[in-house]
């Protein structure tokens, strides 16, 4: 019988076993395919009945390594271009492995004053990178989607509280909905955390003029001019997924303070254009903002899972997240208390790790020169679109992701839509680079996301190589 407390001495073996392939498997993502098709086979190893007698710890970690190393999506590779995924800085990486060896509960300062230390230093130094003022305060999360429902959970106590109401202790119950407006480049996690905190994904009303979903200021205005007064949230987008729009946040801004609304920014990736004096126009206005959503496991380039929420009132994030009494845990304001009790989770690994770790190591002048790389690639990525004849660029450049179709003279749009979901479909098939398709303002279109620590030139050149040469097989195989 296989019992951990008889294969304790195996926990240093099993180690030595990962760090010996951590070292090929990394030097191999500067070349190595995003994913290997013919190696799908390998997952049924992964199946079977559970196991009544276990192998033991060597061989369940052998046979893991074997199977992850050959099989695994090369999301932290440079190749990767879909949705908009980062890599794994190394002091990033070995600090997530440290964030295993220590397993640190890091639900409050009782449970780890190092993880709770940890945090409170990372969350400052997130909100100095991005240019927010002293004085905010915020919680790591495991994803923008519970950033923007972090973010929002403390929007709707604030309209609860200013509507005579007490939606942490009696819900949402008798309360009309709360108005939440948007232009078109509001983001399914937004309408998923309103979906989570009662009020409805269809919650958002978009203000927007046109297609593509650019915000129409004038009809949110209207709109917040209707409410006669009453409270509103405002969502603004800094980076669009499709080719990376931002909304205007300062005019946003500028009707938050007119009409006295909750201003939240959805920065995802987006907010990381703070870094670079050629994007920081993007994000101006955000210090206005009440609060602020973001992911670290894209453009910081941190092991998933990783997002973050800043609040400009951090008292907001104990009255919304804090547990009900129990009598072994202390309360949002205790000595005892912590992170746990400012946001959606209770039990969590200490994610401050790595982003302390690549912080540390890399500081505000590393970071500004991994995003000025990548706006050069982006430049790179879009030039070469533009030099290419079936290629069409359908979308300026501001930041990081670059929106093109494959197109030929005289063929009908739909014709050219399916086209194009072929060739995003071959893409993933074929495994040299990752990218998927999207629509933008009606089209189907390729939208390659650069955030990648490790991407270069050569890997721009490559995708744009692997599309065309799908493109030419799959023309004339699309209807």
């Amino acid at each position: 019988m296989a019992d951990p407390l008889l294969d304790r001495d195996a926990a240093a073996a099993a180690l030595a076993r990962v760090t010996a392939a951590a070292g090929p498997y990394l030097d191999s993502l500067a070349e190595r395919a995003v994913h290997d098709p013919a190696a799908g086979g390998l997952l049924a190893g992964l199946g079977g009945p559970l196991p009544e007698h276990g192998a033991g710890t060597a061989a369940a970690v052998d046979r893991l390594l074997e199977i992850g190393t050959a099989t695994a999506t090369a999301s932290s590779g440079p190749r990767f271009f879909h949705f908009v995924t980062g890599g794994s800085t190394p002091a990033a990486l070995a600090a997530d492995w440290t964030a295993g060896l220590l397993d640190q509960n890091a639900f409050a300062r009782v449970s780890s004053a190092f993880a709770h230390e940890a945090e409170t230093v990372v969350l400052d130094w997130l909100r100095d990178l991005v240019g927010l003022p002293p004085g905010w305060g915020g919680a790591l999360v495991g994803s923008a989607t519970f950033a923007n429902f972090t973010a929002l959970g403390c929007a709707t106590q604030w309209w609860g509280e200013h509507r005579g109401a007490d939606t942490v202790r009696d819900g949402l119950a008798g309360l009309p909905r709360m108005p939440v407006f948007s232009g078109g480049y509001v983001h399914a996690s937004a309408r998923k955390a309103l979906q989570m905190l009662g009020h409805g994904r269809d919650a958002v009303e978009v203000c927007a003029r046109d297609a593509v979903g650019r915000v129409d200021l004038e009809g949110m205005e209207r709109r917040l001019a209707a409410l006669g007064g009453a409270p509103a949230v405002i969502i603004a987008n800094a980076g669009e997924v499709n080719a990376g729009d931002f909304d205007p946040v300062e005019s946003l801004a500028e009707l938050a303070a007119r009409y006295g609304a909750w201003l939240h920014v959805d920065g995802a990736f987006g907010l990381f254009a703070a870094l670079s004096p050629r994007t920081e126009h993007l994000v101006r206005g955000i210090d206005r903002a009440h609060s602020v959503a973001a992911d670290a496991h894209k453009w910081l380039n941190v092991p998933y899972e990783s997002g973050f929420a800043l609040i400009r009132e951090p008292g907001r994030l104990g009255t919304a997240f804090g547990m009900p009494g129990a009598a072994y845990l202390p309360g949002p304001q205790d000595p005892g208390g912590g992170y746990g009790l400012y946001g959606p989770e209770s039990s969590r690994r200490a994610r401050s790790l790595p982003i302390w770790a690549t912080l540390s190591a890399y500081g505000r002048h590393g970071y500004r020169a991994m995003v000025e790389r990548h706006l050069d690639l982006a430049g790179h990525l879009a030039w070469r679109v533009d030099e290419a004849p079936e290629l069409e660029r359908l979308a300026d450049v501001p930041l990081c992701i670059v929106c093109f179709r494959v197109t030929a003279p005289g063929l009908p749009a739909a014709e050219l839509d399916r086209w194009n979901r072929a060739v995003g479909e071959a893409l993933l098939a074929d495994g040299r680079v990752f990218c998927g398709t999207t629509v933008y303002g009606g089209r189907v279109a390729l939208r390659p996301a650069i955030v990648n620590w490790r991407t270069t030139e050569a890997d721009i050149d490559l995708f744009v190589d692997v599309v065309r040469e799908l493109a030419e097989r799959t023309r004339g195989h699309h209807g």
